[in-house]
């Protein structure tokens, strides 16, 4: 097996751990009838994955930075599919949130860990195309992932779904351990050290953005299900369809977002995607409301998802740009930062849904993406200020 194939093995882990997050807005009715819970009860499992996420990942990778990354990913493996077994075999709603909070440590192990092998084993000058696959894998499970649980669900039960994940887990984990090479780990940086740079405002404005842009978006993502099928009125069938074109969009949108930093720059990008992203909010929200065109509706997903997901790689080498020499530390914090804000999103969401209607979840996902914009422009004015010092120093 060659490199690159253990790269996009690396990729397929990563599609199954963002296969087991994501899913869950694909299945939310099915767990909430079948567990006889709200809409909004069934909603916070994606609020409790992403937290337990973003708090632990950090926690775990610093304890295990020193042991050896295949033995890491493994193990971790090894966790993730201890709990989707649980999810598939444990009763009621308890339980299986218990399985979710070890899902999400196990999770976030295998994506940073896979990450971490993929830069090292990859040939030299390739290592940003390696960490972009895996990337690439875990953004296919919007694609895929999503789509494929809702189908397995609908004819199997959603509970098939996570013995599915755990099948073909434990068959990752044997072939990741013959066919990925022994890697080094690193020495440990301190969490005291990664959060030291919290204190820089342009970091803290730079992850403010991937704050308020993706929990924007997770407001409406987190119950799109009951959206599409209540307030859009679309059937089974054309739920499935509106599923995978919003994943194909998502992935073109993120391939366009890095051709467009490289050519046009990060402001730019960056500034564009999120107002095309409130734009189709904005459109959504009207046309659910005013027209039974299902074709009208798909194609106002399809523009939210690729305006969404077209800021990911901008934010990410925004990100960097602040801190170009610690770009490692920079990525970690923004990993967080993006499953805070989901958990947030999907929490607020859930109190929309009970306290306002399902169908304003649009409308208020916006007023994040709105503020993302705001705190873009403010950036944008304190760097070229710093810029400016700069060269008024340097005559």
């Amino acid at each position: 097996m060659t490199g690159t194939w253990k790269i996009y093995l690396l990729a397929l882990v990563s599609f199954l751990v963002g296969t087991s997050e994501y899913v869950i807005s694909g299945i939310l009715d099915q767990i909430s009838d079948t567990l006889g819970i709200s809409v909004t009860s069934a909603g916070q499992l994606v609020t409790i994955f992403s937290l337990v996420y973003a708090i632990c990942t950090p926690v775990l990778m610093a304890l295990t930075a020193k042991v050896e990354r295949q033995k890491l990913l493994v193990s971790a493996m090894g966790i993730f599919v201890l709990a989707n077994g649980l999810s598939f075999v444990l009763p009621g709603y308890e339980l299986f949130v218990l399985a979710r909070v070890i899902m999400a440590l196990g999770a976030g192990m295998v994506v940073v860990t896979a990450l971490d092998i993929a830069a090292k084993i990859a040939a030299p000058g390739k290592q940003a195309s390696a960490i972009a696959t895996v990337v690439m894998g875990f953004t296919a499970s919007l694609i895929i992932g999503v789509p494929l649980g809702r189908i397995l669900a609908v004819e199997f039960g959603w509970k098939s779904v996570f013995g599915f994940l755990a099948l073909a887990g434990l068959l990752a984990m044997f072939i990741l351990y013959t066919a990925i090479p022994k890697v080094k780990g690193d020495e440990p940086v301190p969490l005291s050290k990664q959060l030291a740079f919290l204190k820089n405002r342009k970091v803290t404005l730079g992850l403010a953005i991937t704050f308020f842009w993706l929990g924007g978006y997770s407001v409406a993502y987190t119950y799109i299900l009951p959206y599409l099928l209540n307030v859009a009125g679309l059937n089974e069938e054309l739920l499935r369809v509106a599923l995978l074109a919003f994943g194909i969009a998502s992935l073109v949108g993120s391939k366009f977002g890095g051709f467009s930093t490289d050519k046009w720059g990060v402001f730019p990008t960056l500034t564009g995607g999120l107002f095309l992203h409130v734009v189709a909010l904005i459109f959504l929200s009207i046309a659910v409301s005013f027209t039974d065109s299902w074709l009208l509706i798909l194609g106002l997903l399809i523009l939210w998802s690729f305006a969404a997901w077209s800021t990911g790689p901008t934010q990410q080498f925004n990100l960097v740009q602040i801190e170009p020499n610690f770009s490692g530390i920079m990525l970690s914090l923004n990993q967080s930062m993006m499953q805070l804000s989901m958990a947030a999103g999907a929490g607020i969401g859930g109190i929309i849904v009970n306290q306002v209607s399902v169908s304003s979840i649009t409308w208020f996902g916006m007023i994040g993406v709105i503020l993302a914009i705001i705190i873009a422009f403010i950036l944008k004015s304190r760097m070229s200020e710093e810029k400016q010092g700069a060269q008024v120093k340097s005559l």
